[in-house]
């Protein structure tokens, strides 16, 4: 593996050497030319080529670097049978000039298209299999059902307890009507921001719902401690949400709802949720 990225490292350096080498060589050969306009038109071509490279990959530069070869082919044969002008052959070094700095670009930068391909496909196959939320970087309901069903084996070997915490913003759906979508990205931020800010390290803070924000919290302890830990939320959320400009004027503040898990009435890991979402309707 280690060599193989060492090749891979030595042919990005031989690319970037012989892109810098034919950039110096092209602007030689077109200060000797001394064709202005025509070495403008092929400078731009050469370039939406190379872009065309690093976007597209090689196949489609070679197919345009072959048709762009074509027609300066045509143009010359043009003019040598009407007998106009005199044939430009001093500027025949576009003809090979194109293609060799795509072929270099492409080796230079395959492994960081390669690399970056990779993470969009890993990034990707994370949110389809719903494990993290794209925007907050939070673990999603899907991950919340596995983790509960841990920690309730957990709670049944040690006998720990084990609480969940629902918290959502209190009347949403008005201060949605009101707000721009920009101030309502910039809310959700602030309360992931002020839940992860006010929670340990061994708490584990979710995002359950994105059209109605609800956050979940997992914690090893009892429904006393949970109401603690929550209550340090909510204090920093409402301290955080006075010192924001853009959102102190609004009337805004958290429900949050405590449930303990229960192995003889709770049956599944939805149990433990739904009991923790009801209880956030007698947080008053």
């Amino acid at each position: 593996m280690e060599n193989k990225d060492e090749r891979n490292s030595l042919f990005a350096d031989v690319g970037l050497l012989s892109f810098l080498a034919l950039f110096g060589a092209t602007a030689i050969l077109m200060v000797l030319s001394g064709n202005l306009f025509l070495n403008t038109i092929y400078l731009f071509c050469t370039i939406a080529l190379l872009m065309m490279t690093y976007f597209f990959g090689i196949l489609p530069s070679l197919i345009s670097n072959i048709t762009f070869i074509a027609i300066q082919a045509v143009v010359m044969i043009y003019q040598y049978l009407n007998k106009s002008t005199a044939i430009p052959w001093q500027l025949s070094f576009w003809m090979v000039i194109p293609i060799l700095l795509s072929l270099a670009l492409y080796t230079m930068t395959k492994n960081q298209i390669a690399l970056q391909k990779s993470n969009g496909e890993l990034r990707t196959a994370l949110i389809e299999r719903g494990a993290f939320d794209e925007q907050t970087n939070l673990r999603t309901t899907v991950a919340y059902i596995e983790d509960i069903a841990v920690f309730a084996e957990t709670n049944r070997r040690f006998e720990i307890p084990v609480t969940t915490a629902i918290i959502k913003i209190r009347y949403f759906n008005d201060l949605k009507r009101m707000m721009s979508s920009n101030h309502l990205q910039h809310l959700l931020k602030l309360t992931t921001d002020s839940i992860k800010e006010k929670t340990r390290t061994n708490d584990i803070t979710y995002l359950l719902n994105n059209e109605d924000p609800t956050w979940a919290i997992l914690l090893y302890t009892n429904e006393k401690g949970a109401g603690i830990a929550t209550q340090r939320i909510k204090e920093g959320f409402e301290k955080n949400v006075k010192s924001d400009v853009s959102l102190n004027t609004m009337a805004i503040s958290m429900v949050v709802g405590i449930a303990t898990w229960d192995g003889e009435t709770m049956k599944t890991p939805y149990d433990l949720m739904n009991a923790g979402i009801r209880e956030t309707q007698y947080d008053v």
